[in-house]
């Protein structure tokens, strides 16, 4: 089969196109004929080595056609699509011809969307949903803050709240995408400096919740974001990987204000979160008529691996980009 290997860890230019044997499915596997992929900001991580030793074909998901499996319960030639379970960081990965998965991760599609269409919602959907209902257990008519929200993941939770019937603060570092976050039914943008704990309270807004994908450099922000018992969900770095320096719960965390982590490369799949918890199919429904704006904003080939990389480290797609192997 021909796969995209990491030579080395490095910029994009390490991601090489090279023939490997196909893979065969043990016991608990399904071996799936990829069709597309998205792409993330995860693989950029693991590419340049920032996670340490990783697999050699990267990729954390894709949509694509049952090979084989051995269970004999998804028959050759159904559509799925399959999220993690260790691609791209334990075994190899999506950006193949082909990838055996843990059949735990994936999950039988009825949509008719093409492949493109499919591959853009399975991890940034299944995350924003994870963290937004299961971490953060959003109520409709509840304030919530997405924290990076034109990232992939956070459009994804801002129209992810939205159809829920809760509030949405959305924010950014460019008010150029302010129209785009408004366009998704957010309530209103905010500028993020850093300091929106301040913004928050000159406008006397009660915030229940936070959804925070830009990480540790604002986390005692966000904490100073919500409302007494109010919640906030981390689940992203997009402000880099660096540690809080000096956190002190008694002193950082206000009393009676929820902190979680939702980890989706780690946990999503696994018996504490089956991804039967997630509602793909009635989200693909939505996506299918317009409800929920998850259509790829721009679509790669194969080939284009390299330049495909390149566009998401210059944060220029404002949404979800994928790669298509037909």
């Amino acid at each position: 089969m021909q796969a995209i290997v990491i030579s080395a860890h490095g910029g994009p230019e390490v991601l090489t196109r090279t023939e490997l044997p196909d893979p065969v499915p043990a016991a608990g596997e399904v071996l799936i004929r990829v069709k597309a992929f998205g792409l993330n900001h995860a693989e950029a991580y693991m590419r340049a080595g920032a996670w340490g030793e990783v697999a050699a074909v990267p990729g954390i998901e894709c949509a694509g056609v049952v090979e084989a499996d051995p269970s004999g319960v998804l028959p050759c030639g159904t559509r799925v699509v399959a999220i993690l379970g260790g691609m791209g960081r334990t075994r190899n990965g999506s950006y193949a011809e082909l990838v055996t998965v843990p059949a735990t991760n994936v999950v039988a599609v009825r949509s008719s969307l093409g492949w493109a269409e499919l591959a853009a919602v399975p991890e940034v959907y299944a995350t924003a949903w994870s963290g937004l209902f299961g971490s953060l257990d959003l109520r409709p008519g509840e304030t919530v803050v997405v924290r990076g929200a034109t990232s992939s993941l956070g459009q994804a939770a801002v129209n992810l709240a939205v159809d829920h019937g809760a509030t949405v603060l959305a924010t950014t570092r460019n008010p150029a995408h302010a129209p785009l976050l408004r366009e998704l039914g957010a309530e209103d943008v905010l500028i993020d400096d850093g300091v929106l704990a301040a913004q928050v309270r000159e406008r006397e807004i009660g915030v229940d919740a936070v959804f925070d994908i830009v990480g540790n450099s604002v986390l005692r922000d966000s904490l100073a974001l919500v409302r007494p018992r109010g919640r906030v969900c981390q689940l992203g770095f997009l402000g880099g990987l660096e540690p809080v320096r000096d956190f002190d719960p008694i002193a950082d965390l206000p009393s009676g204000v929820r902190l979680s982590f939702f980890g989706s490369a780690f946990v999503l799949g696994s018996p504490e979160f089956p991804l039967t918890d997630v509602p793909l199919d009635a989200i693909y429904t939505k996506v299918a008529t317009g409800t929920l704006r998850a259509r790829p904003t721009r679509v790669f080939r194969f080939d284009e691996i390299v330049e495909a990389h390149r566009a998401m480290e210059a944060g220029k797609a404002l949404g979800k980009m994928v790669v298509t192997l037909d």
